[in-house]
């Protein structure tokens, strides 16, 4: 069972990001062309579940399937599309998450969409308090039912995912 722990911003976040960024990189070598720290843990300041994601954008995301056994070798499990299409999904730690790569073809809308989601939060600091009050409240909640935890989450998400992306766009 997947227990749900929301945490202060950590300061050390970045540098873990680094490091699996690193890793990754070395694996997918010149397929990738960008790797981003995204997610709660990439925006300062934002309480979040201590799990790292990292977004790679790829030349072509049908050659990742042939790396699944190099990141199944640093720990991740390939998770196809998990709900995504035109995405490839892997998670390191199992119940005790510690990372999620999610990996898109470059021009995919999605990139946008969570780059957008981050530097929103990063400098509208209302929103990032908004939702880290959310985040908070909803652990303490539902501590141990990660789909409630998810769900009551939806509809802020959505609602600043679009002030976001309209603001990417504007940038």
């Amino acid at each position: 069972m997947r227990k749900v722990e929301v945490t202060q911003y950590n300061n050390d976040w970045p540098a873990k990001f680094q490091q699996e960024a690193d890793k990754i990189g070395a694996i997918f070598g010149t397929e990738i062309i960008d790797i981003y720290h995204i997610g709660s843990t990439s925006v300062p300041g934002l309480s979040a579940k201590p799990i790292i994601d990292s977004m790679v954008v790829v030349k072509n995301l049908h050659h990742v399937d042939n790396f699944n056994n190099e990141m199944m070798a640093i720990g991740y499990e390939p998770k196809g599309e998990n709900g995504i299409p035109r995405r490839r999904y892997f998670q390191k730690g199992g119940d005790n998450r510690t990372h999620h790569v999610h990996i898109y073809a470059q021009g995919d809308p999605n990139i946008d969409r969570h780059l957008a989601f981050r530097d929103y939060l990063r400098t509208h600091p209302d929103a990032l308090k908004q939702y880290g009050q959310l985040k908070e409240a909803l652990a303490n909640q539902f501590p141990t039912d990660i789909a409630a935890y998810i769900a009551g989450k939806e509809q802020l998400v959505l609602a600043i995912e679009k002030k976001a992306v309209a603001w990417y766009q504007r940038k």
